[in-house]
């Protein structure tokens, strides 16, 4: 099986969008936490940064170059 130039950039485009909803999400968090006085990271926040850091590794996978040579 071949990858074609391009066969994964919807799927890519779309863990790019997911990936920065994640950290807005996680912003929010922070924001909330801070309003309400708090002076640790969310657990919420914690959770959604390595969630967001998972979808960039995939998209990260989805760039590379296909080295399997059948």
């Amino acid at each position: 099986m071949h990858v074609m130039a391009g066969e994964f950039d919807e799927i890519r485009s779309r863990l790019e969008s997911i990936s920065e909803e994640l950290a807005d999400l996680a912003i929010t968090r922070l924001r909330e936490s801070i309003d309400a006085g708090g002076t640790e990271y969310p657990v919420d926040e914690k959770r959604l940064t390595r969630a967001r850091r998972a979808v960039e590794k995939a998209v990260h996978l989805l760039d590379e170059p296909d080295d399997s040579d059948f």
